[in-house]
C-alpha cells in the first residue's frame, strides 16, 4: 500500500487553514481544499480523507501535492489548465483595426463580433481582446455637427465672455423654446417597481397634443421664466420677451442668448428690440446650439419630468411643465461655464481635419 508524502504545518499555516476551514464567505473550493491539508497533516491518508469529505482519493492527493509544493498559496488559486491560448501577432492585430475602422461587412452597417472573426479568421475571444486593447466599440455611434458659421470664434468668444464675466448693471439670459412637447399618455397601466424588476410602461401611447415651453435662464442666480403656449411662431415669441421684459428690474440692461432659429430673427422681432433699446441679442453660432445655457434646463425637464410622465390633456402636461419651473425656482443654481474656449476650438479644429481627410 502507497503511503501519502507526510504534512507537517507551521504554527502560522495551521493557523491560516483553520481560518479557511471555518470560514463562512470564503470560496467553497477552498474550504474543501483546507480541510483536506488539515487531515493530511493528522497524518490520515488519501483514503481515509476521502471517505471523511466525500471527494475522491485523487482530489486528496492532488491538493496534499499542491501544497506540499506550493505551500497554502497553492490552494488560494486553481492550476493552470493544458494547453495555450492562440497568440496573434503583431501583424495580425493591425489587419483587425484596420478592417474594423476601414471597411464594412457586405451584409449589416457595422461588424461584430462574429463577423468580424468569421471574416478575420479568428476567435471571437481574439476580436474582443483585440477591440478592448485598442478601444474599438463598433456597435456604438455619437452624433456630431461641425458649425460652419464663419464667425464662429468670435460668436463664441463673445458669449463665453457674457458667462464668464457679465456687465455690470446687467442681465445675462439664455432663452430658446423647447418645441412639440407632447402630452403622451399610455394605453395601459404600468407596473411599479419593486426588488428584482423595473417599473414598467407600455410601449404604445396615446396623444394628447402639444405644446411649447418659452424659457429664459438668468445665468447670475439660475432662475428660470418660463411660460407654456400653443405654438412657437414669432407672435408667440414677442408675448413671451413682453413678460420677460415686465419681470426683469428697470434699469437693467438685459443681454439676451438665443439661437439662429429664424423666429428669432424675424422683422418683427427686430422691430421688437429697436423699440426696448435695453435689450441686445447675442446669436450662437449656427449648429452651435450647445453654447446656449438654457439647454441644460430643458434637458434635465426632460429626463426628469417629462419622459416617463403620464399626461392626459394638454393642461395636465402645462401643469406639470409650471410646477417643475416654479420648483427649480425655489432653490436654483448660477450657470458656471467651465469649458476652456481653446480646448473647444482645437476640437473643432482636429473635426474639421478628419472631415477634409475624408472627403
Amino acid at each position: 500500500m502507497r503511503i501519502a508524502a507526510r504534512v507537517i504545518l507551521t504554527d502560522e499555516q495551521s493557523a491560516q487553514l483553520e481560518a479557511y476551514a471555518r470560514g463562512r464567505r470564503i470560496a467553497a473550493r477552498l474550504v474543501l481544499r483546507a480541510k483536506i491539508v488539515l487531515l493530511a497533516a493528522e497524518g490520515k491518508q488519501d483514503l481515509e480523507i476521502a471517505a471523511a469529505l466525500g471527494v475522491v482519493a485523487r482530489t486528496a492527493a492532488r491538493w496534499r501535492a499542491r501544497f506540499l509544493k506550493l505551500g497554502v498559496a497553492g490552494l488560494e488559486k486553481d492550476a493552470p489548465r493544458p494547453g495555450h491560448a492562440t497568440v496573434l501577432t503583431a501583424e495580425r492585430r493591425r489587419e483587425i483595426v484596420a478592417m474594423t475602422t476601414q471597411q464594412k461587412p457586405a451584409n449589416a452597417t457595422h461588424w461584430s463580433t462574429r463577423s468580424m472573426a468569421a471574416a478575420a479568421g479568428v476567435s471571437e475571444a481574439s476580436v474582443r481582446r483585440v477591440w478592448k486593447a485598442h478601444g474599438l466599440k463598433p456597435h456604438r455611434i455619437e452624433s456630431f455637427k461641425l458649425s460652419n458659421d464663419p464667425r464662429f470664434v468670435e460668436k463664441l468668444e463673445d458669449i463665453v465672455a457674457l458667462y464668464l464675466n457679465p456687465p455690470e448693471h446687467a442681465l445675462v439670459l439664455s432663452l430658446d423654446e423647447k418645441s412639440q412637447i407632447q402630452a403622451l399618455d399610455r394605453t395601459q397601466p404600468g407596473l411599479p417597481m419593486k426588488k428584482g424588476r423595473a417599473q414598467t410602461m407600455t410601449h404604445d401611447y396615446k396623444r394628447h397634443g402639444t405644446t411649447t415651453l418659452f424659457a429664459a435662464l438668468n445665468i447670475l442666480d439660475g432662475s428660470v421664466i418660463g411660460r407654456c403656449m400653443q405654438r412657437h411662431r414669432h407672435q408667440e415669441f414677442i408675448r413671451f420677451l413682453n413678460q420677460v421684459e415686465a419681470e426683469v428690474p428697470v434699469g437693467k440692461i438685459v443681454h439676451a442668448i438665443v439661437d439662429n432659429y429664424a423666429t428669432h430673427k424675424h422683422p418683427k422681432v427686430r422691430a421688437w428690440l429697436v423699440r426696448h433699446p435695453r435689450w441686445t441679442f447675442h446669436f450662437t453660432p449656427t449648429s452651435a446650439s450647445w453654447l446656449n445655457a438654457v439647454e441644460g434646463f430643458f434637458s434635465v425637464l426632460t429626463r426628469r419630468r417629462l419622459k416617463r410622465g403620464v399626461f392626459r390633456s394638454i393642461v395636465d402636461l402645462q401643469a406639470a411643465i409650471n410646477r417643475y419651473v416654479v420648483e427649480h425656482n425655489d432653490d436654483p443654481k448660477p450657470f458656471k461655464w467651465t469649458a476652456d474656449p481653446r480646448r473647444v476650438l482645437a476640437a473643432i479644429s482636429r473635426g474639421n481635419q478628419a472631415l477634409e481627410s475624408i472627403h
